[in-house]
């Protein structure tokens, strides 16, 4: 696969089953999420519908098929944080090392910065020791991108039995105006 044979759209609720596909393996295989349980199409769909309310939801497609999504969601609800964002990316296996996740995110960060979003927080799953269920890829991933560690907390999330610590990494993209605009949706 290459990149140039991709393209990179806004998801849309229909795309809801193939994205269930993406995530699910994380969810059963991986400590990279913290669910436990495999979320329904009907519950993925609406997760899908609520976040393009406010923030951009991300596909990667070859053709038809969707390899890859990254979406953004409030950092915290209140609206003096209205400038920052938490986001979550997920790549289908077979389709990791084609340089699809940098794609997603820089497409991804294009669009917040159109918002006016500044921040992003990353808040990412992170072994004690490099295991099966989790690696410390995502961190290196997000360092390669330009986040920064900025916080960690130990042994917070238990999955399969095992202790995981969870990290913070930052990425400023926006100017710091002393009056920002409020973002509009």
């Amino acid at each position: 696969m290459k990149s140039e044979n991709v393209k990179i759209r806004f998801a849309v609720p229909d795309d809801a089953e193939q994205l269930l596909s993406i995530y699910k393996p994380y969810v059963q295989k991986t400590a990279i999420t913290f669910e436990y349980e495999v979320p329904s199409l009907e519950e993925f769909r609406a997760r899908i519908e609520h976040t393009l309310q406010k923030y951009p939801y991300l596909v990667l497609c070859e053709g038809e098929k969707i390899l890859g999504y990254a979406y953004a969601g409030a950092f915290k609800e209140r609206a003096a944080y209205q400038w920052s964002v938490e986001p979550s990316i997920y790549i289908e296996k077979s389709s990791h090392g084609h340089g699809f996740g940098r794609l997603l995110y820089d497409a991804l960060e294009v669009q917040l910065k159109k918002m006016g979003i500044k921040n992003l927080y990353a808040c990412i799953a992170y072994p004690e020791k490099d295991d099966e269920y989790l690696t410390s890829n995502s961190v290196n991933f997000h360092a390669h991108l330009g986040f920064e560690r900025v916080g960690e907390f130990r042994k917070c999330a238990n999955k399969f039995g095992r202790w995981y610590n969870m990290t913070w990494m930052e990425k400023i993209i926006g100017e710091h105006e002393e009056k920002p605009e409020e973002i509009k949706i």
